[in-house]
């Protein structure tokens, strides 16, 4: 169920929220959270007018921070983990691709059972355009889910790899930078606290040495820190993260880190000796994106090189005061692997494809056969010469999460619980492996409560830039191989 109009909505939401002069009361918790969020959220993710889904994304967000769950930046905790102040533990950063209300609630309700603290929300630049989730429509859903699981606390919303692409960069090197500033622009705005610079995939190692190979890394990276430094909210410290080694490629090195951290602190602080620069390193360590998948359709094992994360972590501690190593792409790696990350002192861990992976086994086969159908219509150009029916669906059914959102949202109700409980079991898992059982009173040692602010017509804004279309592709012809 969404709003139809504006006048329904505050229709709808007298008696428990009150709107006044461009700011939000909440007079009835306990009516937001059992009748008032679900209808919100949907009008937030669906309604064609974004001037509602605008307002509705405003009213969310305003109301999460007053019923206790505001978006936060972890850079004091990592600070703290930097000052081995506290440690032993890995923060899972965990992407939510699709079904994003569900996921985050069920994603909280582990959270609370098990007294997690550190943990991150996130979403990637590359997974806003597949999955059609805008930074405004990504922080309304996850905040949304934490009101109704009723969780209190920081929450750390994190744009995952602000990426530059190579090949526009050399083209054209403002022009690529420019468009990385606005997606910042829009996530800060939004409510991302946190954001991952991801120029590594400017380094080039044809150069002569290692300081030129890093050389555009650093220089963007530190550009990119300096104009996130110039939007934070008043009494907040973005988070920042950089990376050395693009994922898929080879592994890092101390060297290559050590070269990063001068270069890029010396570039950053060349005139303002005192900014703030990045808080954890993102390193390569033998792992990809989604996994290798092989023929038919199982995930390939790769030989993670602990080493590096140990190496790097330490030298990031004790000699440049950050959090330490962050592994990518880790979600598909055997379960048996996991707590081998907080011994190696991994700061961050981030892990996405599984969940997905977990959503699309559980889909009735009726759909999955239609949003399979739709791949091999819409990119069945891309599917490489040899590679099986499997490998292509594995590699290309991340792109109908967008597509399709609307009929994943509205997938019955028995289907979505059971989708929920298999996360929900997952992430469980996942905390007790990682050691972010009960940090939530280590959260709370370290992070301080900033009430940000967010204005109606930053949201409204906002919806309006996204797609006019929205909800799902036209039906496909069931007969299409």
């Amino acid at each position: 169920m969404r709003f139809r109009t504006m006048s329904e909505l505050g229709d709808t939401i007298k008696g428990a929220i009150e709107l006044s002069n461009g700011t939000v009361k909440v007079l009835n918790p306990d009516r937001v959270r059992d009748q008032i969020i679900g209808p919100l959220v949907d009008t937030a993710v669906f309604h064609e007018k974004a001037d509602l889904r605008g307002t509705a994304r405003w009213i969310i967000k305003m109301a999460a921070i007053q019923m206790g769950a505001y978006p936060s930046s972890v850079q004091e905790l990592y600070d703290a983990m930097g000052q081995e102040k506290c440690g032993g533990f890995t923060v899972p950063a965990i992407n939510i691709r699709g079904l994003a209300y569900d996921t985050s609630r069920a994603l909280i309700r582990a959270v609370r059972k098990n007294g997690v603290g550190a943990f991150i929300l996130e979403i990637a630049k590359s997974e806003m355009g597949y999955t059609h989730q805008s930074p405004s429509e990504y922080a309304a859903v996850v905040l949304a889910g934490a009101i109704r699981e009723g969780f209190q606390g920081p929450l750390f919303i994190q744009g995952d790899h602000f990426q530059a692409n190579s090949k526009s960069f050399r083209k054209d090197r403002q022009k690529e930078i420019e468009g990385l500033r606005v997606l910042i622009r829009d996530a800060i705005s939004a409510g991302f606290l946190n954001i991952d610079i991801d120029s590594s995939t400017l380094v080039d190692l044809d150069r002569p040495n290692v300081v030129e190979q890093q050389r555009d890394n650093f220089e963007v990276a530190a550009d990119l820190t300096v104009f996130i430094r110039s939007l934070q909210p008043t009494g907040v410290t973005i988070s920042v993260g950089g990376e050395i080694g693009e994922v898929g490629g080879k592994n890092s090195t101390v060297e290559e880190f050590r070269v990063f951290i001068d270069n890029y602190n010396d570039t950053l602080r060349g005139g303002e000796k005192s900014l703030k620069g990045i808080s954890k390193i993102s390193v390569q360590t033998g792992t990809s994106h989604g996994g290798v998948p092989l023929p038919d359709g199982t995930v390939a094992k790769v030989n993670i090189d602990f080493n590096v994360l140990e190496d790097i972590s330490k030298v990031a501690r004790r000699e440049y005061g950050l959090a330490g190593a962050v592994q990518h792409g880790a979600s598909t790696l055997p379960s048996e692997v996991f707590d081998r990350f907080p011994k190696a002192g991994t700061a961050e861990i981030h892990l996405a494809t599984e969940f997905q992976n977990m959503i699309y086994d559980m889909l009735p086969t009726p759909f999955k056969e239609e949003i399979y159908r739709y791949l091999h219509q819409a990119f069945g150009n891309e599917r490489k010469p040899g590679e099986t029916e499997e490998q292509f669906i594995y590699k290309t059914r991340k792109k109908a999460l967008g597509p399709f959102k609307e009929k994943f949202w509205g997938l019955p109700t028995e289907v979505r619980e059971e989708i929920s409980r298999s996360l929900e079991e997952k992430f469980e898992f996942l905390f007790k492996k990682l050691n972010v059982i009960n940090t939530r009173s280590i959260v709370k040692q370290y992070v301080r409560p900033v009430a940000v602010t967010f204005k109606v017509d930053d949201e409204m804004v906002a919806a309006g830039k996204e797609s006019t279309r929205r909800g799902s592709p036209e039906p496909v012809d069931p007969r299409a191989d």
